[in-house]
C-alpha cells in the first residue's frame, strides 16, 4: 500500500473520539429551557436530581403537570404540596420504605379532587409507553381484564374477543408523554445514554417522548467510551435535547453499576428515605423538609454538600457485593434467636412450606414475588427449595431473575440481592415474559389490603373514602401466573365478604395465608375454604381455633372436612425469618 493511499484511509475512516452536537448544560437550563406549565412529564426511574430542579423552578407557580411514573412514592409529594401536580397516572401512590402504605397526603389529595389519580399497574404504563415509542394506536395484555381499574379507564382500556381464538384480550391505548426525564450511569455530550441496570420501566418514555428528553446523567464521557459499551446504551441521541453532569443525580435513590466496574454504584438512602416518609405524614414538617431540601439549596451542589462527603462515601461503600454481611453481623446482637415467634412470623413460616410444596407438586420453575410478608415467605421458600434440589427461580418486578436474597435488608427491590441475578432485564419483561409469556411456569406470591372470599384483592382504594395504595405489579401477576397465593393477616377488617374495588380479580388465585390458617379453593369452588390452621394464643384444640377464625373472617366460614394443625416453627425457621427481617418491618406485631 502506497503512502499516499495509507494516509487517505487514515484519514477518511478514522472514527473521531468526540463527535456530535454538544447538548450539555446544567439541570436550570433544561428545566427552564424544556419544562412548561400543563405538560404530562414521564419520570423514568431514578430522576431525584431532576425532580428536585423541575420543585424549584416552577414552586409557587401554576405547574398543571400530569406525571406518568410507576410510583408516586414520598419525594413526588412535594409536587401534591406544592400545587404543581394535577393528575398522576401510576400503578402505587403512597409511602414506600420501609414498609409500603398510605400517606397522608394523597388521601387530602384524593378526597379533595386536588390531584386526579389515574389507576394503573406496572406493565400496562410500560405497556402503552412501549406502544407509544411504536407508533402504535394500542397495545395487547392480558392485565386488568377483570378489575375495577378495566372500567375506570374505560377511554384508554378495551376488551375484544381475540380475532384468532383464544378468548378475550385488552387493548390498551399508546401512552406519549409530552417530556421524560431519564438519570443513567453515562452519556457522550450529545446524549447516548447507558442506563443502569436492572431496567425496571426501561428507556420506553424516553422513546415515546413527544418532544424532549432531558438526561441526567454520573458521567459524561467521550464518544469512544459509548461505542466501546454499545450494548449498554438505551437511549440513542438524536432523541436528546439536554444531557446534564450529576453525580448522585438519582439520591436518594440508588444507582446500581452492574457491567461498567470503572465506575462506582452508591444504595439507596434508606435513612433520608425515613426523613422524607416521616416528614410527609404531616403537611407542616413536609414543608419544613422541602424547604431545607429543595428550595433552600440552590443547586444539586449544594444539594450534595448538605448530605456530606462522608455520607455519599458510606452510600458507595454500601453499594458493594459484600456489604450485607457487615450489615447483618451489625443487626445479629439486637435478634432473640431464642423469643417464641409471633403470629406473623408463624404465618410467613407456614407460607413458605406451602410455597415449597406447590413448587414441587405442580413444577414450578419460577415464583415473583410482591413486597412485605409474601416476599419474606417466597424467600424462605427458595432457600427450602435449593436444599431439596430443586431449582425453582426468583423474580421481581424491576427486572432481577435468578437471585438469592441475602440477609439484613428485606426491602422489596434491595442492591444487595443484585449481585446474585442470573439475569438483569425490565419490567415488561419480568411481568410480561417470565411470569406470563407463553413458556413461563411461574407462581405468583402476593399481598393485599383486603381480599374477599372470591379471592378478589384490593390494594388501590374505597371508592371515595380512602386511597391506599394501589396495584403495583399485582393485577399483572394475577392476571399472568398460572397460580397466585395471597398473603393477608386476619380481620374483618381485611377479610371482607366482598372487596368494594378489584385490584385484581380472584379466579387465579388459589391460596390465601393468613396469620391464624391457610385457605384454598378446592377442585370445583370459586371460594375459600380453611384447610389448616396455625395454633395462636391459648387456642390449642381444633374447635378452640375454629371459634377463633370465625370471628376475624367477614364471610361465613367454610371448613374443610381434614382440617390440618400446621406445626410451630422450628429453631432454624425462626433464624431465618429474623435474618432476613432483623428490625422487624414486615414481621413486629
Amino acid at each position: 500500500m502506497d503512502d499516499e493511499l495509507k494516509a487517505f484511509i487514515d484519514t477518511k475512516f478514522q472514527l473521531p473520539p468526540i463527535e456530535g452536537e454538544d447538548k450539555t448544560c446544567s439541570l436550570e437550563a433544561a428545566i427552564r429551557e424544556y419544562v412548561r406549565p400543563g405538560m404530562s412529564i414521564h419520570f423514568a426511574g431514578r430522576s431525584g436530581a431532576l425532580f428536585y430542579q423541575l420543585v424549584r423552578e416552577f414552586w409557587g407557580k401554576k405547574g398543571d403537570f400530569t406525571i406518568i411514573s410507576p410510583y408516586v412514592s414520598a419525594l413526588l409529594l412535594a409536587l401534591i404540596r406544592g400545587g404543581l401536580m394535577k393528575k398522576a397516572v401510576t400503578s402505587f401512590a403512597g409511602n414506600t420504605y420501609p414498609t409500603p402504605g398510605p400517606n397522608p397526603l394523597v388521601q387530602k389529595a384524593y378526597i379533595s379532587g386536588a390531584v386526579e389519580f389515574e389507576n394503573w399497574t406496572m406493565l400496562t404504563i410500560t405497556q402503552r409507553l412501549l406502544a407509544g415509542a411504536m407508533g402504535w394506536e394500542f397495545i395487547p395484555t392480558r392485565s386488568l381484564i377483570g378489575s375495577t381499574m378495566a372500567e375506570e379507564n374505560r377511554g384508554d382500556f378495551s376488551v375484544i374477543d381475540s380475532p384468532f381464538g383464544g378468548g378475550q384480550t385488552g387493548l390498551l391505548r399508546a401512552l406519549r408523554p409530552d417530556i421524560t426525564f431519564v438519570h443513567g450511569l453515562a452519556a457522550d455530550r450529545s446524549g447516548n445514554t447507558i442506563l443502569p441496570y436492572p431496567l425496571s420501566i426501561d428507556a420506553f418514555g424516553a422513546w415515546a417522548a413527544r418532544q424532549a428528553v432531558i438526561v441526567s446523567v454520573e458521567h459524561i464521557v467521550p464518544t469512544d467510551y459509548i461505542r466501546s459499551h454499545a450494548h449498554l446504551v438505551r437511549i440513542p441521541a438524536y432523541m436528546v435535547k439536554a444531557v446534564c453532569e450529576v453525580p448522585y443525580g438519582a439520591h436518594p435513590g440508588g444507582l446500581p453499576n452492574c457491567g461498567i466496574p470503572q465506575y462506582e454504584g452508591y444504595f439507596d438512602d434508606y435513612e433520608f428515605a425515613t426523613i422524607i416518609r416521616d416528614a410527609s405524614m404531616d403537611e407542616t414538617r413536609f414543608m419544613g423538609f422541602i424547604r431545607e431540601w429543595i428550595l433552600n439549596c440552590k443547586d444539586h451542589k449544594q444539594y450534595l454538600d448538605k448530605i456530606g462527603k462522608d455520607r455519599l462515601r458510606y452510600l458507595k461503600d454500601k453499594a458493594k457485593p459484600h456489604s450485607w454481611v457487615v450489615e447483618t453481623l451489625a443487626a445479629v446482637p439486637g435478634i432473640e434467636f431464642q423469643k417464641e415467634s409471633n403470629q406473623l412470623e408463624r404465618m410467613v413460616i407456614a407460607g413458605s412450606r406451602h410455597i415449597a410444596n406447590l413448587c414441587q407438586s405442580k413444577g414450578y420453575r419460577t415464583m415473583l414475588a410482591g413486597v412485605g410478608l409474601a416476599q419474606l415467605a417466597a424467600w424462605m421458600a427458595v432457600y427450602r427449595l435449593k436444599g431439596l434440589k430443586h431449582d425453582t427461580e426468583l423474580v421481581a418486578e424491576n427486572g432481577m431473575y435468578g437471585y438469592m436474597p441475602v440477609p439484613s435488608d428485606p426491602t422489596g427491590f434491595s442492591m444487595h440481592n443484585l449481585h446474585s441475578c442470573k439475569m438483569l432485564t425490565n419490567i415488561e419483561t419480568a411481568l410480561g415474559i417470565l411470569a406470563g409469556g407463553s413458556s413461563s411456569s411461574c407462581l405468583g406470591i402476593l399481598g393485599a389490603a383486603q381480599i374477599d372470599r372470591y379471592g378478589n384483592g384490593n390494594s388501590t382504594k374505597i371508592p371515595h373514602v380512602y386511597y391506599i395504595v394501589g396495584s403495583g405489579g399485582a393485577n399483572d401477576v394475577v392476571s399472568s401466573c398460572r397460580e397466585t397465593i395471597v398473603f393477608v393477616p386476619a380481620g374483618k377488617e381485611r377479610l371482607i365478604k366482598d372487596v368494594s374495588y378489584i385490584t385484581y380479580p380472584g379466579k387465579n388465585v388459589k391460596t390465601l395465608v393468613t396469620d391464624v390458617g391457610i385457605f384454598e379453593k378446592p377442585e370445583g369452588k370459586d371460594t375459600l375454604v380453611l384447610t389448616s390452621y396455625i395454633p395462636y394464643g391459648t387456642a390449642i384444640r381444633e374447635d378452640e381455633a375454629i371459634r377463633g377464625i370465625k370471628r376475624m373472617v367477614g364471610w361465613e366460614l367454610e371448613v374443610a372436612p381434614h382440617l390440618e394443625k400446621i406445626d410451630l416453627p422450628s429453631y432454624e425457621e425462626k433464624m431465618m425469618v429474623r435474618l432476613f427481617d432483623p428490625y422487624g418491618y414486615y414481621t413486629k406485631v
